[in-house]
């Protein structure tokens, strides 16, 4: 399952560790950050809890850039 969320971010490096962040967190299978369009594109394992796997997303994302947001 592939979900795209609104996020915000300041710069493009930052959407760069947001990526990241995400794509180790457990339950994602791929993250793409789009800084442009403000837009992060998620595509969780089978059977994972996206509700619950994008409350840990954003925990991890707030560990590498604090003053981001993610609309979950």
């Amino acid at each position: 399952m592939t979900k795209t969320y609104n996020i915000e971010v300041d710069c493009a490096n930052c959407a760069n560790k947001m990526e990241e962040a995400a794509k180790n967190t457990a339950g994602v299978s791929d993250c793409v950050v789009n800084f442009m369009a403000l837009k992060m594109k998620v595509t969780f394992d089978e059977g994972a809890d996206d509700k619950a796997v994008m409350k840990e997303v954003l925990k991890n994302c707030k560990k590498v850039e604090d003053d981001c947001e993610i609309e979950i």
